[in-house]
C-alpha cells in the first residue's frame, strides 16, 4: 500500500468534537448531534475512506495478483493479463475510460442517501486563472437572491477572494488549491475536497448543486454522486468535444448542462452523453442599469471629470518592460495629452509596479461597475471582458491571446469588428498597435438599440423551478 494511501487512510480518524456541533446558517439555530448520529457519521467517514482504499491503485494492483495467487490456474496468464490492467488503470486515470464502480455492502447505514433536502443551493466555481468561473456563478446567485430571498445560498471555492462572496451575506467555504498545497499529491487533495463538500451537504442538505469548471475534481464527483436528493448542474463553456480530456464518466454524474451562449455560435459536435443540456444568452455580472453613474465612477477611480478615459485589461505582469504588450500599449495611448489610462490589477496576482504620470491602478472587484467612467478600453478578449464591453458597446482595442486552447479568442473579438464597435490587432508590432489605437480613437459610442438578455437571469429562473421540487 502506498504512502498516499497510508496518509489517506490516518487521516480519516479524526475527533468526535470537529463534529459535535453544526450551526445551521439559515436559521441560525444550533445543532447537538446524538452520540449515536456522531457515531453514524463516524461510520460514514470510515465508509468514504474504505472506498477510496478500495480504488486507489495500489490496492487494485494488489487484489489482482492476490486473486492470482488465490486461483493458480490464473497465475500463468499474468504476463498478459498484469500489463493489460495496468494500462487500463492508466486509462482511468487519464479519464479515457469510466472509472470502476467499487461495490459497498454498508448502504444500509449511509443516512445520506435518504430524500433529504431543504431549499439552500451550493455554487462550486473552481480558481481558473482568472475570475472567469467566479464572476458567472456569482452572477446566477446574485439574480437568484432576488427571486428567491429565502433560498438558502452557499459559496464552496478554492478561489481564495472569499470576502465577495461573504460580503453579500452567501455562506462560504474555502480549500486552497492543490499548487498552493506544499507536496500533496492529487489523491490526497482530492480526498479533502469529497470530505469537505460531503460535510457542507450533510449541514446544509442542499436541493441543487452548480459546479463551473472546466474539469470536475474526482473528489468533487465522489461527493456528489451519492445525494439522491441533490439536483447537479455543471455549467461549462463550450461543448464537449470527442478526445477532450474530461473523463468520460464524469459528465454522468450531472443532471443538467448549462452551456452559456458566446459571440460566435461552437460548431464542435456534441459528444453524447445522457444528461439535458440547456444553452443560454451571454453572462454578465451586471445589466447595463445597475452601473454606477460616470461622475460617481470617475470620482472613484480618481480620474479628471474632462479627461478621456480608457480602461485596460491584458493581464500582463512585466509592465515595466517596454518590449512587453501592455507597456507599448500605455505609451501610444499617453501619446494624447487628454488621455488618462486606468490599468486593470487582478486581484489574485502580484500587484503591478509602475509609476506613469495619467496612469491609474485599479484593484477592485467587479471592475465592470465602473464601465461608465470609460470613453475606451483595451482589452486581451477573455469572454466575461469581451461581453461587458460588448454590453456597453465600448470601443475597444482588443489584443486576443492566440494561445488558450479550447477558448478561441480571436474568433470573438472579430464579431466586436463586424459590429462596429471594435479593432482587432494581430500582429503585435509596436507599430501596429499604435496604429490600431487611432482606429479605436476614430470609433465612436454606438446607442444600446435594445436590451441583451442576460443568461444569469435565464439560469436563475431554471434554478429557482428546481428549487420549487
Amino acid at each position: 500500500m502506498d504512502e498516499d494511501t497510508l496518509d489517506a487512510a490516518s487521516s480519516a480518524v479524526r475527533s468526535d468534537n470537529e463534529i459535535a456541533t453544526i450551526e445551521e446558517q439559515s436559521g441560525s439555530a444550533e445543532i447537538i448531534l446524538s452520540s449515536s448520529e456522531r457515531a453514524k457519521r463516524r461510520i460514514q467517514r470510515q465508509q468514504r475512506q474504505i472506498t477510496r482504499l478500495k480504488e486507489s491503485l495500489s490496492y487494485r494492483i494488489g487484489r489482482h495478483i492476490t486473486i492470482a495467487v488465490e486461483k493458480p490456474w490464473r497465475i500463468p496468464f499474468l504476463p498478459i493479463t498484469f500489463p493489460v490492467y495496468v494500462f487500463l488503470l492508466g486509462l482511468e486515470r487519464l479519464g479515457r475510460r469510466p472509472q470502476k464502480k467499487i461495490d459497498t455492502d454498508y448502504d444500509s447505514l449511509n443516512l445520506e442517501k435518504q430524500n433529504i433536502s431543504r431549499d439552500a443551493i451550493v455554487f462550486f466555481p473552481t480558481n481558473g486563472v482568472g475570475f472567469g468561473h467566479f464572476t458567472r456563478l456569482y452572477a446566477i446567485a446574485r439574480r437568484l437572491r432576488k427571486s428567491n430571498p429565502e433560498t438558502e445560498i452557499i459559496f464552496f471555492t478554492t478561489m481564495p477572494t472569499l470576502h465577495i462572496p461573504y460580503s453579500e451575506g452567501f455562506v462560504t467555504y474555502h480549500l486552497a488549491g492543490r499548487g498552493k498545497q506544499k507536496e500533496m499529491s492529487a489523491s490526497k487533495w482530492n480526498m479533502l475536497v469529497e470530505e469537505m463538500l460531503t460535510l457542507v451537504f450533510e449541514t446544509h442538505k442542499p436541493r441543487a448543486f452548480v459546479f463551473d469548471g472546466a474539469f470536475p475534481y474526482r473528489g468533487m464527483l465522489n461527493a456528489i454522486r451519492e445525494n439522491n436528493s441533490t439536483r447537479k448542474i455543471w455549467v461549462r463553456r463550450g461543448m464537449f468535444k470527442k478526445g477532450s480530456k474530461v473523463p468520460v464518466d464524469s459528465i454522468e454524474h450531472f443532471d443538467l448542462i448549462i452551456h452559456p451562449g458566446d459571440a460566435v455560435e461552437d460548431k464542435i459536435t456534441e459528444l453524447n452523453h445522457c444528461a439535458e443540456i440547456m444553452k443560454t444568452s451571454a453572462i454578465t455580472l451586471f445589466d447595463q442599469n445597475e452601473l454606477w453613474a460616470r461622475e460617481k465612477s470617475r470620482r472613484r477611480i480618481g480620474i479628471p471629470s474632462d479627461c478621456i478615459g480608457v480602461y485596460v485589461q491584458l493581464g500582463a505582469g512585466r509592465i515595466n518592460d517596454i518590449e512587453s504588450e501592455a507597456r507599448m500599449v500605455i505609451d501610444s495611448l499617453l501619446e494624447n495629452d487628454e488621455v488618462h489610462v486606468v490599468l486593470g490589477e487582478s486581484m489574485l496576482g502580484s500587484r503591478l509596479e509602475i509609476e506613469m504620470d495619467r496612469v491609474h491602478i485599479m484593484r477592485d472587484y467587479p471592475n465592470s461597475m465602473y464601465l461608465n467612467a470609460f470613453d475606451y478600453s483595451v482589452q486581451a478578449g477573455g469572454y466575461n471582458s469581451f461581453h461587458e464591453m460588448r454590453l456597453m458597446m465600448l470601443p475597444t482595442l482588443f489584443l486576443p491571446n492566440m494561445n488558450t486552447g479550447m477558448d478561441d479568442q480571436l474568433s470573438r473579438c472579430l464579431e466586436a469588428e463586424k459590429e462596429g464597435w471594435g479593432v482587432v490587432n494581430q500582429d503585435r508590432a509596436k507599430s501596429g498597435i499604435k496604429k490600431d489605437i487611432n482606429k479605436m480613437f476614430e470609433l465612436s459610442n454606438r446607442e444600446i438599440e435594445e436590451i441583451v438578455p442576460n443568461g444569469a437571469d435565464e439560469i436563475s429562473h431554471r434554478l429557482s423551478e428546481i428549487l420549487l421540487i
